[in-house]
């Protein structure tokens, strides 16, 4: 099977060296990436800013904005059976990005920002009968928070992580299934993760064949 994997940051620039973005390394997403190719399978790797090294097998393209990755994502799954959407994406940039450095002033400086494309959820509008897989980033409510993104993005399944999770090692996460609800929580390193969600993506797709 032919598997889409977003990762890492975007960054969204309002100047020529300075931009908005957050501190996600993209481990989870290169652990997802290098278990599925170990699997066997072909894995389109679309991935932000990030310091990992590629995992063998598997195919890279590398971003930096939201907009590139809402491209390169877009462009990729029409070849796939599925995506798994771990990028931590900016939801917002910058409407005017400078041709020159910002020189610093003593005033305030506005930024005026505007929302990115959601790329998870035009997937799901656009998946037919293949499988996308989100994930939410929470730091309240964050059942509540998953289920209506479950619906909004029209996934087949969330993996709720926490934002003590970004960077580290070791995480623990949750599975929400549009056809299940709620699984028992998963902990470990996120090569174990990996593991699991790749399962999850497996099962999801056996469901739809």
């Amino acid at each position: 099977m032919r598997i889409l994997v977003t990762a890492g940051p975007t960054r969204e620039y309002f100047d020529t060296v300075r931009f908005i973005s957050n501190p996600s390394s993209g481990k989870m997403g290169f652990a997802i990436a290098a278990e599925a190719a170990a699997r066997g399978h072909e894995v389109v790797l679309v991935s932000g800013p990030v310091a990992i090294a590629v995992p063998a097998d598997v195919k890279v393209v590398h971003v930096v904005s939201a907009e590139e990755m809402f491209n390169a994502a877009v462009s990729a799954f029409e070849d796939c059976h599925a995506a798994v959407m771990t990028a931590a994406v900016c939801d917002y940039r910058p409407t005017r990005r400078l041709d020159h450095k910002l020189k610093k002033k003593n005033r305030v400086r506005p930024i005026q920002l505007q929302p990115t494309r959601d790329i998870c959820a035009h997937l799901g509008r656009t998946k037919g009968d293949r499988v996308v897989v989100g994930f939410a980033m929470e730091d309240h409510d964050h059942r509540a928070n998953a289920e209506k993104k479950l619906q909004r993005k029209r996934c087949d399944a969330i993996v709720l992580n926490g934002i003590e999770n970004v960077a580290g090692d070791d995480a623990e996460i949750k599975f929400l299934r549009a056809d299940g609800g709620w699984q028992a929580s998963i902990g470990g390193t996120k090569v174990v993760l990996a593991e699991a969600i790749v399962n999850l993506v497996e099962n999801l797709l056996d469901k739809t064949s």
